[in-house]
């Protein structure tokens, strides 16, 4: 009995184990360093200088605002793209509906970085894609797609696009088929159908799915580094530039504290309103 009983918590103890070793103990020494004060030529003491979390908020409060701007209009871009994508391969792709998974996540053997890349020789100045943007006046004469937001949040929006689909997709292949035979057979229509029973229905993986794009994005720095110039840096750039080229390590991490701190409350918002069970697109029961 005494055996069974601790048997959850053996199952439990090499994810513990992973996390104490790798999360929590950097968190620590990261937490002391973000306390500190000094630089890299006389050294760092720590003064428990708390003040460094209000400097480098009011210092670097553009590239915060920013990343949420470019995080939120990113996330919203692929839930208008994955949803109508999702619903075709498990609704309409039939035969093909596994060729079609393996299109959504096929990009993921292609290295991030590569991908980054791809795209920057796509919107490059003399491309064909500028070319065309330029003739039907989407951009001016003489003006450019790379370096702008526009060229972020599309490469933003086009590395995360599969972790909204794969959610969706989820929740939609659970959904029970009958209910919506049931929604036609009392007079509704196939609109009305959709929103009240398939919508509601699969907001859970919506919204797993959203957590899944927004999180990732709002600390990226690859995209803005290739695909956007100063005017485009978001935190994570600045927290890339504090710890390797500035070298100020407080600043550093008092950031990393903050963004995380961030993201921990919008999932925490998340569960207490919608459950932890449909993080992972899981339907709630009533």
């Amino acid at each position: 009995m005494k055996r069974r009983r601790f048997t959850p918590y053996a199952l439990m103890s090499p994810g513990l184990l992973w996390l104490l070793v790798f999360f929590a103990v950097p968190m620590f020494f990261m937490a002391i360093v973000a306390l500190e004060e000094g630089n890299i030529d006389t050294g760092f003491t720590l003064t428990y200088q708390w003040s460094n979390f209000s400097d480098a908020l009011s210092s670097f409060d553009t590239q915060f605002l920013r990343s949420f701007r470019f995080s939120i209009i990113a996330t919203l871009l692929c839930l208008l793209i994955a949803y109508p994508l999702a619903y075709a391969i498990a609704f309409k792709a039939g035969r093909w509906k596994n060729l079609m998974l393996f299109a959504v996540v096929a990009p993921f053997f292609t290295t991030y970085l590569i991908r980054t890349l791809a795209w920057q020789t796509i919107l490059t100045d003399d491309g064909q894609i500028a070319d065309v943007a330029r003739f039907f006046g989407f951009i001016p004469e003489g003006g450019k797609l790379l370096d702008t937001d526009f060229s972020v949040i599309m490469g933003i929006t086009y590395n995360f696009l599969p972790f909204m689909v794969l959610p969706i997709y989820a929740s939609l292949e659970q959904l029970d088929g009958r209910l919506i035979e049931a929604a036609k057979d009392l007079y509704s229509s196939s609109r009305s159908a959709f929103l009240k029973v398939t919508l509601p229905l699969t907001a859970p993986g919506i919204i797993a799915g959203t957590l899944l794009t927004f999180i990732p994005a709002f600390g990226d720095y690859v995209n803005a580094t290739f695909l956007g110039g100063p005017n485009q840096a978001m935190i994570g750039n600045v927290i890339q530039d504090q710890f390797l080229r500035t070298q100020n390590y407080p600043t550093a991490s008092a950031l990393s504290f903050m963004v995380m701190a961030v993201i921990l409350v919008i999932v925490m918002i998340y569960i207490k309103f919608a459950g932890s069970e449909s993080l992972m697109g899981e339907e709630v029961a009533p």
